[in-house]
This record gives C-alpha cells, sequence and structure tokens, in this order.
C-alpha cells in the first residue's frame, strides 16, 4: 500500500472512532466516551501537524482544533468529579456530574462537531490532489522534518531550568503525540518513547492539582482538599525534574541545531502563592 493511502486510511479510521464515540456520548453508555472522542481528535491534529502550512489541510486543522478546544472544560469537569469521589466527597462530586450531562449536550448541539465530521468528508479528495500526496518520498521527508524540529525545540525547553514548566508539558504533550502518530518514521528509541510519556503524566498530574489549587478561590467545597492538593503538586514537580533528567539523556541528537526557544519565566504552584 502505498504511502499516501496508508495515511488517509489512518485519518478514516479516526473519523469512526470519532463517530463511535459521540454515539457513546449522546446515548450516555458510558463514562469514558467523551475521552475517547478527545483521543481521536487528538490523533487527528498529530497527523497533520506536518502539513499546518498546506492549505487544503486548514479547513480540517482548524475543526479538529475547534472540537478539542470546545470539549476541554467538560473533560476538566470529569476529572474533578472522579477526583473528589476517590477522595471520600460524593456530594461535590455529584454536584459537577450533574453539570455535565449539560456540558454533554451543549457538545453534541455544538456546530463544531458537525463541521468536523464535515471536513473528514470533505478532506481526502482535496489532500490527494495537494502536491505533495503525490510523492511518498517527499510526505516522509516533511514529516521526518516536522519531527526533527519538534525533538530539537524539546532538546532546548530541557535544557533550560527557568523555562515556564505549564509551557514544556505542551511541549512534551507535542513532541509524544506527533511521534506516536507516525512511529515508523519517528527517531525516539523504545526507552525515550517511555521516557517522554513519563514526563508527560509527571507534569499531567502537576498540572491537574496546581490547577485544582486555583479553583480552591472559586469554589469553597474544595477547601479542604487544598493542602493536600498542594502537597501533591510539589512532588509531582519533583517526580517531573527527574523525569525530565533521564529524557534529556535519552533524546537523540538530531539536527545537532540550537533552535530559537523563547524564554518564559517559570511557574509553580508555590510561585502562585
Amino acid at each position: 500500500m502505498a504511502f499516501i493511502d496508508t495515511y488517509v486510511k489512518e485519518i478514516l479510521g479516526l473519523e469512526v472512532a470519532l463517530f463511535h464515540a459521540r454515539s457513546r456520548l449522546e446515548a450516555e453508555t458510558d463514562s469514558e466516551a467523551l475521552h475517547d472522542l478527545r483521543i481521536a481528535v487528538r490523533r487527528i491534529r498529530s497527523l497533520l501537524t506536518p502539513w499546518r502550512s498546506l492549505k487544503e489541510m486548514t479547513a480540517l486543522r482548524e475543526a479538529a482544533a475547534e472540537v478539542g478546544r470546545l470539549t476541554t472544560p467538560a473533560r476538566d469537569l470529569e476529572v474533578m468529579a472522579s477526583e473528589l469521589e476517590l477522595r471520600g466527597m460524593p456530594e461535590a462530586a455529584a454536584t459537577r456530574l450533574s453539570r455535565l450531562k449539560t456540558d454533554y449536550r451543549k457538545i453534541l448541539n455544538d456546530p463544531a462537531l458537525d463541521g468536523l465530521f464535515a471536513a473528514l468528508d470533505q478532506w481526502p479528495s482535496a489532500f490527494r490532489a495537494s502536491e505533495p500526496s503525490n510523492d511518498s518520498r517527499v510526505m516522509k521527508q516533511v514529516i521526518v522534518k516536522a519531527l526533527t524540529k519538534q525533538i530539537d525545540k524539546l532538546h532546548c525547553a530541557l535544557d533550560d531550568e527557568q523555562y515556564d514548566r505549564h509551557e514544556l508539558r505542551i511541549l512534551v504533550k507535542r513532541t509524544r503525540y506527533l511521534t506516536e502518530a507516525f512511529p515508523q518514521l519517528s527517531p525516539l528509541s523504545t526507552k525515550a518513547a517511555k521516557s517522554l510519556k513519563a514526563v508527560q503524566s509527571a507534569l499531567g498530574s502537576w498540572h491537574d492539582h496546581f490547577q485544582w489549587c486555583l479553583k480552591v478561590k472559586l469554589e469553597p467545597d474544595l477547601k479542604s482538599l487544598e493542602h493536600l492538593w498542594a502537597e501533591a503538586s510539589t512532588g509531582e514537580l519533583r517526580q517531573a525534574e527527574d523525569e525530565m533528567q533521564k529524557l534529556k539523556m535519552l533524546l537523540p541528537k538530531i539536527s545537532g541545531k540550537k533552535m530559537a526557544v523563547p524564554k518564559v519565566a517559570r511557574k509553580t504552584g508555590a510561585d502562585s502563592k
């Protein structure tokens, strides 16, 4: 099978997964429907990343990004409710779960979701008509260049102790998702890929607890967990820093160039107080 066919098949497969997740969300059959919908959207966006400048990708890229933004608040609320149940606060969890049903309806009725399916239907023919799709070798070169650029950015961010950890979390996520989208072209070793996932996990947990501490100021029923979350945030950031040191040793030196990564003041839970 030609590379272009494999590539298009991958995105069409994600369209099917997206359709199933939407159906499950409509039927309210399980608690993972929104999560799975967001995973499908995330993978579509990752597959499109190397072609950001290609006009044939614009409609689908923007539609996927819009659905990502649309679904983020509801997913955050799901995670919060799960945390509250885990901490033995069923009433606080139930309050948030009751809000989720309304959020799900808003997502399902929002034009952005239909817009994404419409863009997915139109995309294959538009992309096949584009110049890069006519040459598998060129397609692979574009993807390898995107992977190289992303890993170089990550190298520079990891080398900068003052680099904002919130921004670093996003950079790690993008690098991981891009490498997972094109595993056959990724220069990462198995150990490096595992390390990248470990860094994302630690930074993700830190980010959740950091954000929850901020919510305490707006949602008084969370006050009893503030100290616990603050401690967890500190420990998870420390774990993330340890994992980042391991990742630095495992990332391949690809281009040998020093990317110009904007300096951003580092933020931590302690800094916000």
